[in-house]
């Protein structure tokens, strides 16, 4: 008999169906015996009433794989309206340990709780709840790429071993390579700058590693980013509000398509407008340094405090959960950023924030040979090295004017759902502590 889906079964009204699944929960009421079953499509309750079914299931733990076959019955108070009545049992795989946490009940993400949430994490994720987290995930990533393949986009894969760290510094993990030190790289950045000399359009979603010795709610050690370059770009304002304009439609097609689950998951609501806001650096540290007595006017980037003050005035005072704070300080700066021709003190460079958080960096590129040199040079890199040979020969035979972003998508997966931590929207994070499982 063909496998039917649980979320399918109120199609079968009055027939018998074959559903196969996991043994999600199990209880004995007034001599019958009801058991949940969970499968892809969500849940069914089955009820067992024959002796030799019910002893089928004696001995076996919640994570036994079942197959059931019986007659469909409208039931308003079973999961789904429907149950299954008469049913035949087979076990298919028996599950006889006790599980360690019950995934039938709600999953505490309580700060305390996130190293148990962890070691269980193959587990809990058969919570329903929990998967909400990463089907809301895979939806956004889902639309982010819609949005860029329609804006021409091409998708790259670029390496993940590189002869020299990226942006330079020492946050770079370091490895032996055949006898080469090579690191994982820290962002595609240069490849991607070099593939808009190829494309013009470019993206890839990808992991990062960084190796920053943090514990905070906001860093991990490896983290999904989304990379972005685009060329033959007029000016700073056109990259930005692509970037902007993608983070606003993938966040509306979420909302639209996980309404339900956003709502259970306790997600805030969400106010758009249709350009994100844009406030300079300099001008952010000015209205919290005036609203909260806190003086961050000689900061070169914005405090965390500041991200989220600037966030709650954005939404209460523009009616955006997005919010830019652009025009850096030129002290803060890349090496291949470009410095604001218009006032060398800033670059240009715009950092996306969310719900209190930034979630992307957005600047332009210097795309001139020589003054990049000289900004390399600056910043103590060695432009000899085999790490950037070939990134400079894509500017040295022809690059134009372009800009892009940095993007992290654990980021945005908390943020939109409204999770106190980024490793909560990952599903097996990497820190400074874990590395399994």
């Amino acid at each position: 008999m063909q496998r039917i889906i649980t979320r399918d079964l109120p199609k079968h009204v009055g027939q018998q169906a074959h559903v196969q699944g996991w043994l999600h929960k199990k209880r004995l009421l007034g001599g019958l015996t009801f058991i949940v079953i969970r499968d892809r499509g969500g849940l069914v309750q089955v009820t067992v009433k024959d002796k030799d079914e019910v002893e089928k299931l004696r001995g076996l733990q919640i994570g036994t794989v079942l197959s059931v076959t019986g007659q469909v019955k409208e039931e308003p108070r079973a999961p789904g309206g429907i149950e299954i009545h008469e049913p035949t049992l087979s076990v298919m795989v028996p599950v006889h340990d006790e599980p360690p946490i019950e995934v039938d009940k709600p999953i505490s993400h309580k700060p305390e709780h996130l190293d148990t949430l962890f070691e269980y994490r193959t587990l809990n994720l058969r919570n329903l709840d929990e998967q909400k987290i990463f089907k809301i995930r895979a939806s956004l990533l889902q639309y982010l790429r819609e949005f860029l393949t329609e804006h021409e986009f091409v998708e790259i894969q670029t390496p993940k071993l590189l002869a020299g760290a990226t942006e330079g510094g020492a946050e770079a993990f370091k490895l032996d390579y055949f006898g080469q030190e090579a690191t994982l790289a820290q962002s595609p950045q240069l490849y991607k700058q070099m593939l808009v000399g190829a494309f013009e359009r470019v993206f890839e979603i990808a992991p990062a590693f960084r190796a920053e010795p943090s514990a905070t709610t906001r860093h991990m050690s490896e983290v999904m980013m989304l990379d972005i370059e685009m060329g033959f770009v007029d000016n700073h304002d056109e990259v930005l509000d692509m970037v902007g304009d993608m983070t606003s439609y993938a966040l509306k097609k979420i909302y639209a398509k996980h309404a339900n689950d956003l709502k259970v998951l306790g997600a805030p609501e969400l106010v758009l407008t249709d350009k994100v806001p844009k406030l300079t650096v300099a001008e952010i540290h000015e209205k919290y340094t005036k609203a909260t007595g806190t003086d961050t006017t000689a900061e070169k980037d914005l405090i965390p405090d500041e991200e989220k003050w600037i966030c709650e005035y954005a939404k209460k005072e523009l009616g955006s959960d997005l919010v830019y704070a652009t025009k850096f300080p030129v002290s803060a700066m890349k090496f291949y950023h470009q410095v604001n021709p218009d006032d060398p003190t800033t670059v240009l460079w715009g950092d996306l924030l969310f719900r209190g958080l930034e979630i992307a960096t957005v600047p332009m590129r210097e795309f001139h040979y020589d003054k990049l040199v000289e900004q390399m040079k600056k910043a103590g890199l060695d432009i000899n090295h085999p790490g950037y040979k070939y990134y400079l020969q894509a500017f040295k035979y022809g690059l134009p004017q372009h800009g892009g972003a940095g993007y992290g998508i654990d980021r945005l997966v908390e943020k939109t759902i409204g999770l106190g931590n980024v490793k909560e929207a990952t599903l097996f994070p990497r820190d400074i502590n874990r590395l399994a499982p």
